[in-house]
């Protein structure tokens, strides 16, 4: 038995492996094949086997899911898993059970870790952390030797063992001619590039946005062009060479209008947005809290406003977290001190449902489309679809669910989350993959094949932090 499961028990989490397993009267949505139904979907041997009216006459486990909704797995192209190096703050393991928290039946992991993701064999131990889990990780490898922007990687045994995305995230490539041979390696391999885009000699010592609060705060400011030059020097290499270039962590108005020009010209371009960039502002750091210190830093609200409606229009593509744990005595520092980064695994789906699509700002089908669908195409993954004969790739969650956040409950080892003591609508009710149904919610109910009475089957209980 994995160690996956193992704690999984030993928290009391409830991991179902039967062979046949019926979802009765779920809503599924799929935004690739345009299914939005109310329907009963059967799974057998991990994969999906019937969609439509229940049949009569089968065998196997029930469950109702009447008020919930079934889509495509998530996935997050953007999350620091810290490991190797740094598993005092996360590890794989409890990583990915805050991504299956979250709802995530998949992750991108980035290389910012000690050694870096940068040869073969630090591929390969990951993969292994990750074996038996619910939660597939994809390692990013990094763009150049030990993230130093001196020499690239080994980027061609890289990708023979499987990397299909290169980036020194955490840190730009800051070398335009590295960046261009980058982006032509990339291009040999089919492989895409994901860059931290900030222009070292405009952000050297900002910890927060450039403007009128970072004066009043008496913080050194990360003003806007630092990442905008970035941008157009990247989107320009990227036309150069015709590689495939995809923004990180877009945080300003002007980035996203860039891509949105790159797009129209007909660039293989693609971006991401995190939802503290879409739902927090500069202001919000008055009172000096080191969990709203992320890089990008928070912006100005018609950032977030220009940057919603690029992510409504698909100009910028998918949603990612950038979940970045620290430890509490790492963040317990003055805020000039304290180092970039907030979870986000466990909050990015009720934070973005509650504010951006329940408020409709943001389709429901948009939102799924940008957490499940559009990071895998990014990556050259294989899709997740609801489809008979598909594997059974599935989030479940349930969308009228009211909780709060509390920080001293996150699966994650750390606890930086400025979303603490947030109430929220919307959270993950289970995950399924590989074979395995997890459910981390007492919402759902079975019943046995003769009985009309239900009963609990899962149930949640204290999280996970040891791992």
């Amino acid at each position: 038995m994995s160690n996956f499961r193992i704690n999984l028990q030993q928290t009391g989490w409830h991991c179902l492996t039967d062979e046949r397993i019926a979802f009765i009267g779920a809503r599924l949505i799929d935004p690739q094949i345009n299914l939005d139904a109310v329907q009963d979907i059967i799974i057998e041997s991990g994969r999906i086997a019937h969609i439509g009216k229940f049949p009569a006459n089968w065998q196997g486990e029930r469950i109702k899911a009447a008020g919930n909704i079934i889509c495509p797995g998530f996935f997050d192209m953007h999350t620091h898993l810290r490991e190797p190096g740094f598993e005092h703050k996360e590890s794989v393991l409890s990583g990915c059970l805050a991504a299956a928290a979250g709802g995530f039946t998949g992750v991108a992991c980035m290389p910012n870790t000690d050694p870096a993701i940068d040869t073969p064999g630090i591929v390969q131990f990951i993969r292994q952390q990750a074996e038996g889990q619910p939660v597939e990780v994809h390692p990013v490898a990094a763009v150049t030797k030990g993230r130093k922007g001196e020499v690239l990687s080994e980027m061609v045994e890289l990708a023979e063992c499987g990397v299909t995305a290169f980036s020194d995230d955490g840190s730009p490539v800051a070398s335009a001619g590295l960046m261009r041979r980058a982006m032509e390696y990339a291009k040999m391999l089919k492989a895409v590039i994901i860059e931290h885009c900030e222009e070292p000699t405009l952000t050297a010592n900002g910890v927060m946005h450039e403007g009128a609060f970072s004066t009043r705060l008496g913080l050194p400011g990360w003003p806007s062009v630092g990442e905008e030059l970035a941008v157009q020097r990247n989107i320009s290499l990227a036309g150069y060479t015709g590689g495939r270039l995809h923004i990180a962590h877009i945080s300003t108005r002007a980035g996203a209008e860039l891509v949105r020009r790159a797009k129209q010209e007909g660039m293989n371009i693609t971006a991401e947005v995190t939802p503290q960039h879409l739902t927090l502002t500069c202001e919000m750091l008055t009172g000096y809290d080191s969990d709203f210190k992320v890089n990008p830093p928070l912006r100005e609200t018609e950032d977030c406003e220009i940057l919603l409606q690029a992510l409504a229009d698909g100009v910028i593509d998918c949603i990612a977290t950038d979940h970045a744990p620290h430890t509490d005595d790492e963040k317990a520092v003055e805020f000039i001190r304290a180092p970039f980064g907030m979870l986000g695994l466990e909050t990015a789906l009720g934070v973005i449902y509650t504010k951006l699509v329940l408020s409709g700002k943001l389709s429901l089908t948009r939102f799924i489309d940008a957490m499940s669908v559009k990071p895998r195409q990014i990556l050259n993954l294989p899709a997740a679809t609801i489809a008979v004969g598909a594997p059974a790739n599935l989030t479940i969650f349930d969308p009228n669910l009211k909780w709060t956040v509390d920080r001293n409950k996150m699966n994650s080892k750390s606890h930086n989350t400025p979303f603490h003591s947030w109430e929220l609508t919307g959270r993950a009710v289970g995950v399924v993959n590989r074979g395995i149904v997890w459910m981390i919610k007492q919402a759902l109910l079975c019943y046995p094949e003769q009985s009309e009475v239900s009963r609990p089957l899962f149930q949640m209980s204290a999280s996970l932090r040891s791992a």
